[in-house]
């Protein structure tokens, strides 16, 4: 049933390892009752706001009474109300309250909206609220990155809403009124590659003016007389009138006040009017206010919600057009209070984020409910403290928070602000000056942030880790950590009480902490293990070295440093004396790495035992077996078990299937039987198990750490060890890079760009430093040509992060001024065509003559350096090809940009695309012309923005995660009710953690949305395949490969609906972005452009329709080989659109190489080929009709009295038909006799593949659900 998704599968396994297997059973037994409990009741209120009608609102019990403050204040008409509280018979309900928690609030209970009091920081609030009232349909804090905004342009493609209103525009029957032809651009064959269609423009986003000006009032703060009257803040305001007003905000509310710019009279004006709300005042005095004040609500809340809700996570785009800078006061005034350096220094405003970190932790979880409060105040905080982390090293590096020890050179420095603490990611103090100085200090922070996602994890309670963030910006690294209470205050030496401050020379060990790191050694692989201290003593750790652990003042025991979580990769550490498999030398390993700290990642050291449990089992059934041939004679030889082993094990024998089910009841027996513990044992050395009683593979993480040193009683252990490091340093080589490359040629992975080739690599253990050998690896492979898409990504992957690496360093020399003049000249240097590329050094009138030196030493980057400028296009091709070599072992032959393209057959745009979302560049979104010889590409203009690229943890919903995998699992046992139902539940769950926006409600809709489909609910698929569009473009952008994917799904539903003119538009999108990302020579790009081909088709667009069609064909042909059953297919579909046309000959040319095919691979009796076989019947006596027609009126002249030929439209219903097929959709009848042979079905087919016979499925009876969540 389901196909691609090998690698997905594995990590859903390995998390349910974590749990132990029974567990996850039981507790998924648990879970269901748990949440027939929480879901049982909604109720209604009604809600009575002043001068309004009562209105019913929904509410559910978990519900806190915030929530409904926060629907007020979205409201169209409760919008302007800020400052308020709900009062149930006169009694003020707490806002942290749970409604279930509150005495008589039941179904129909009426709440009622009170006006309170205004503070000045309810007064800030309300002045804030009302600004981004006034905001909300502008993108512009989408572009600038701020407040978790981010763009989507889905409705400008759906014309508003694809719900209801998609009905009344429902253009089914009236074909002429849709305009197919596509822009010139996307056609087949087109060469150029706009980037301005891009954003394509909202008609939305015209501002409706409300006000000129509104800001704060030179006279503030209110002097003492006033604050008396109440007075708490003054407001300037134009209005569109031009009437210049000032206002009062005072405890009651607002009014108009006397004063003007140049005098303070604080006495209201006349007439007096108070009012409670800012917006109610500006409507008394502005009727063009007034006026688009409603109607820029009315069009508010028309928008999708998740066109504005915010997203957890800031999204950045790297383009954007040319916006005009308006006076915003609010803005201004958010900018120096809350922003920059004066937060820490206003007391009470700062969040203590390590007790936030950790409390929310330490909450219970024992039950359903308990744990879906503590996740989301997990993932809540967490978010928070990402985006606080990456404002913080933000200000750090732009030189506007002041160090500690302000006294050091730059690169030393530290920073405290709003309780983080931050450090440059430079080699300070030589402390890794034996593991590759700066190098080493770069690679550091990511592998630490590594550790803290996998302990954040295994969850173990009473062990603590730091908040941590990556953030690098502006060429510089900022690692940015929440803050043990009292580690400032002491010496590190004292407060460290296990692990190693100096890489190992001394050591300490402490029970507590072992005791807790024992409770993680399981699921993260890590051995217990001895070492020696300076004085020769065993110390006993349960992790790396460089571990520590330090207890706070607040009593809980923390650990941090946790860089070499995992084990040292040997194919990047070369060592005196050790040899590596003969797999690793074959591809040239051990190569010289920048740094000694390249480890391997955690999904490899998952795939690697997994590998090694199957092995294991395979070993001890063997001997079983032989036990049983020789029960006359004693003598049981072990298999010898080499490292041929390693290469991947795929095919299993029937023999092979029996004598693992021995093995399993022999692991299940408790060892009483001496025999079979000789099995075991002999099985467990084989595989270099850590136990000899039963199957447990760990890594000593100090192996080959330079300065540990092991007691002489572990040398065995400590061979064994390091015989395991280099197998698994085999294992990635002969065994996941091969199965990376297998499934990118069996189409089960297919990135389309340099992130989701990063993904795939990560998903299969990879780390992209093998990026070089991969790309050997598939110039190897006899297929190359089936793999050029990958070659291509591959390379241009490597290309830009090599440019990255050079680009990093380049910025580090530019001081703040030149910013956009040195990566203007960079892009020229690494894209355009012009040969000299000269840098615009500022002008003169702006080069200070005085250069202090003290000015110099306060940001990382200062001084007045402008070797920049001196970079040539050669040079930066020199390096980036010295780079490729030293760093990736990889050689690519090229002096410039024009010969890389030229050989790779790259496009300038995708570089552009990659290099700029790689470094934070945001560029000026207009035609950039590449290719003249007589000027560059880049203008300092076109450089709009630099932002910060994050690495931070995700926290995970883990109930609802595995609702989503048994939903799945469900679905492809053919359960679809069933599995709809726990998808539901799980989508259910994710919002509660997550809130409404996130990568795996995304996935999660998605998937209801194919269900919704396959069941026959038109409607809800498309609803919930807009919400899954809308959501992929806000949370991963808008030209991701997995929103083209959403858009594609969304175009089919459209079509299913009769909507065919939307259905077109939405396809063509999403080619447009295909070509942006990958080009035109992708896989991928044969489904779309069938899809395409099959709807013009439909509309009666036949020549248009042929030119994507035969170019899916030869897409095709290409990627899945001349005889593929989907070459078959786009065959059949060629055909069948040369027969509307009536061009027999060329239908049946086309169909008899589709019945070829079908007959070689299907066999004659298959029904695919006997319907084939009836089409081309079909075809030759339409051909003769036709010909006897043509022969009528050559012989009697055009006056022959013959019948008119008819050509028929094809029928939506067959072009649905053949979309359903191409798209890998079949249509399950559900009666439970079906169900059952589909089941029976399923089964055999898994069988099949378990023998490993298999051949090419059939592709129409595949129900493709690919949707696997991606585990970070």
């Amino acid at each position: 049933m389901v196909n691609g998704d090998g690698a997905h599968e594995h990590t859903g396994e390995a998390e349910l390892k974590q749990h132990g297997n029974g567990e996850a059973d039981a507790e998924e037994e648990s879970n269901e009752q748990e949440v027939i409990v929480i879901q049982d009741t909604g109720f209604t209120v009604k809600i009575q706001a002043p001068g309004t009608e009562p209105f019913d609102l929904q509410v559910s019990p978990q519900e806190m009474v915030q929530e409904i403050h926060q629907v007020l204040m979205d409201r169209e008409d409760t919008c302007h109300r800020t400052c308020f509280s709900l009062q149930l018979d006169g009694n003020v309900l707490d806002n942290f309250a749970e409604l279930k928690s509150i005495e008589g609030l039941q179904e129909g209970s009426l709440l009622k909206v009170v006006e309170e009091p205004y503070t000045v920081r309810e007064a800030r609030i309300h002045v804030r609220h009302i600004r981004d009232l006034l905001k909300s349909l502008d993108p512009s804090d989408a572009y600038n990155g701020v407040d978790c905004n981010s763009l989507s342009f889905l409705s400008i493609f759906t014309d508003g809403d694809l719900g209801d209103s998609g009905k009344r525009k429902k253009k089914g029957n009236d074909l002429e009124q849709i305009d197919c032809t596509p822009p010139e651009h996307i056609l087949p064959g087109s060469k150029e590659r706009p980037l301005v269609p891009l954003q394509p423009q909202n008609k939305d986003w015209k501002p409706m003016q409300c006000l000129k000006v509104l800001t704060m009032s030179g006279w503030n703060p209110p002097p003492g007389n006033r604050k008396m009257h109440g007075d708490l803040m003054y407001l300037y305001i134009v209005t569109v009138e031009e009437r210049h007003v000032s206002v009062t905000a005072s405890t009651r509310g607002f009014y108009l006040n006397q004063s003007t710019t140049y005098s303070f009279n604080p006495k209201p004006a006349n007439p007096s009017f108070l009012s409670h709300s800012l917006v109610e005042l500006l409507s008394q005095i502005s009727p063009a206010f007034k006026k688009n004040f409603t109607a820029l609500q009315k069009k508010r809340v028309q928008r999708h919600p998740f066109e504005r809700i915010a997203t957890p996570f800031q999204v950045y785009s790297w383009t954007a057009p040319q916006v005009d800078h308006a006076m915003d006061c609010v803005r201004a005034e958010d900018a120096y209070t809350s922003r920059l350096g004066y937060e820490e220094h206003i007391p009470g405003q700062t969040r203590d984020w390590n007790e936030e970190l950790q409390t929310t932790r330490e909450l219970p979880r024992k039950n359903l409910p308990e744990r879906l409060l503590r996740e989301r105040a997990i993932f809540k905080v967490h978010s928070d403290f990402a985006a606080a982390a990456t404002r913080g090293a933000m200000a750090v590096i732009d030189g506007n928070v002041m160090a500690i020890n302000p006294g050091e050179e730059t690169r030393m420095q530290m920073f405290i602000w709003n309780n983080i603490f931050f450090s440059l990611g430079f080699d300070v103090r030589d402390h890794y000056r034996e593991l590759g100085g700066d190098a080493a200090a770069h690679a550091a922070p990511t592998n630490d942030l590594n550790g803290v996602r996998a302990y954040g994890a295994v969850d173990v309670e009473g062990l603590y880790t730091l908040g941590t963030v990556v953030v690098d910006y502006r060429g510089y690294r900022v690692t940015a950590q929440s803050i043990i209470p009292g580690i400032l205050e002491r010496e590190q030496e004292q407060s460290v009480i296990y692990g190693s401050i100096d890489f190992g020379k001394t050591v300490v060990s402490h029970s507590k902490y072992l005791e807790l790191l024992e409770k993680t050694s399981r699921p993260l692989k890590v051995q217990r293990h001895n070492v020696l201290n300076e004085k020769n003593e065993t110390v006993e750790l349960c992790s790396s070295v460089e571990c520590k652990g330090i207890i706070g003042n607040d009593g809980r025991h923390y650990i941090l440093d946790l860089l070499r979580t995992f084990p040292p990769d040997l194919n990047f550490l070369p060592v005196d004396g050790e040899e590596l498999p003969p797999e690793s030398q074959r591809q040239g390993f051990p190569r010289q790495h920048r740094h000694r700290l390249a480890c391997l990642r955690q999904e490899l050291i998952e795939a690697f035992v997994e590998h090694r449990y199957l092995l294991f089992m395979k070993m001890a059934a063997l001997q079983l077996m032989q036990q049983k041939a020789n029960k006359d004679s004693n003598k049981t030889e072990t298999p010898a078990i080499t490292a041929t082993s390693e290469t991947s094990t795929e095919s299993t024998s029937p023999l092979e299937a029996q004598a693992k089910e021995l093995a399993e009841t022999l692991v299940a027996e408790d060892g009483s039987d001496p025999k079979s513990r000789e099995v075991v044992l002999n099985a467990c050395k084989a595989v270099g198990s850590i136990s000899n009683t039963s199957f447990d593979i760990r890594f000593n993480p100090d192996i080959f750490s330079p300065g540990v040193r092991f007691p002489d009683n572990s040398v065995d252990e400590v061979q064994k060890q390091k015989q395991l490091l280099k197998d698994a340093a085999a294992f990635l080589v002969s065994c996941q890079i091969p199965s990376l490359i297998k499934d990118c040629l069996d189409h089960s992975a297919l990135p389309m760009d340099g992130a989701t080739l990063t993904e795939a690599l990560h998903q299969r253990g990879i780390n992209v430093r093998y990026l070089g050998t991969i790309l050997e690896f598939v110039e190897k492979t006899p297929a190359k040509a089936q793999l050029e898409h990958i070659y291509r990504i591959g390379v241009s992957e490597l290309i830009t992060r090599c440019a990255k690496h050079i680009f990093k360093t380049y910025l580090q020399g530019v001081e703040l001024s030149a910013l956009s003049a040195a990566v203007s000249h960079f892009l020229n240097c690494f894209l355009s065509s012009f040969p000299d590329a000269v840098a615009h050094l500022p002008p003169d009138e702006l080069v200070s003559r005085r250069k202090s030196r003290k000015r110099r030493n306060r940001v990382p980057g200062g001084g007045d350096n402008t070797a920049w400028a001196s970079l040539t296009p050669s040079e930066l091709w020199k390096n980036i090809a010295s780079e490729a070599q030293s760093y990736y072992h990889y050689n690519i032959q090229c002096e410039s940009v024009d010969q890389v393209v030229e050989k790779y057959s790259f496009q300038k745009t995708t570089l552009l695309r990659e290099i700029s979302i790689k470094t934070g560049i945001q560029i000026l979104i207009k035609e950039y012309n590449f290719d003249s010889r007589h000027k560059p590409a880049f203008t300092e203009e076109d450089i709009l923005n630099i932002f910060p690229v994050v690495k931070h943890v995700n926290p995970k919903a883990s109930d609802a995660f595995h609702f989503f995998q048994s939903g799945q699992a469900k679905v492809q046992q053919g359960f679809l009710k069933e599995g709809c139902e726990l998808i539901n539940e799980a989508l259910n769950l994710f919002n509660n953690v997550y809130g409404a926006m996130h990568v795996e409600i995304c996935a999660c809709l998605r998937l209801l949305a194919r269900l919704n489909y396959i069941m026959g609910d038109h409607p809800e698929a498309l609803s919930n395949q807009q919400k899954a569009a809308l959501m992929s473009e806000r949370v991963l952008g808008i030209e991701h490969p997995n929103t083209i994917q959403e858009y594609m799904h969304l175009a089919l539903y459209c079509f299913a609906n009769g909507q065919l003119s939307t259905a077109l538009k939405l396809l063509y999108r999403a080619r447009y972005l295909m070509l942006l990302v990958c080009g035109e020579d992708h896989p991928e790009m044969a489904l779309l452009d069938s899809n395409i081909g099959l709807v013009l088709h439909g509309v009666m667009e036949y020549d248009l329709s042929l030119r994507f069609l035969e170019n899916a064909l030869n897409i095709n042909t290409k990627y899945h080989g001349p005889r593929s059953l989907k070459v078959a297919l786009s065959h059949h579909l060629v055909a069948r659109v040369y027969e509307s046309k009536a061009e027999f000959r060329s239908a049946l040319q086309h169909e008899k190489e589709g019945y070829t095919i079908y007959k070689n691979q299907m066999g004659e009796a298959h029904e695919k080929t006997k319907e084939s076989s009836d089409y081309l019947k079909y075809l030759t006596q339409q051909a003769v009709a036709l010909q006897r027609t043509m022969n009528e009126i050559y012989k009697n002249g055009s006056n022959a009295s013959i019948m008119p030929l008819k050509f028929t439209a094809p029928s939506m219903a067959s072009v649905l038909e053949q979309l359903n097929i191409i798209n890998g959709i079949i249509f399950i009848p559900l009666s439970q006799k079906d169900l059952e042979n589909l089941k029976a079905e399923v089964h055999r087919r898994q069988q099949l593949q378990e023998l490993g016979k298999s051949e090419e499925p059939t592709e129409e009876s595949q129900l493709q659900l690919e949707d696997k969540i991606p585990i970070d």
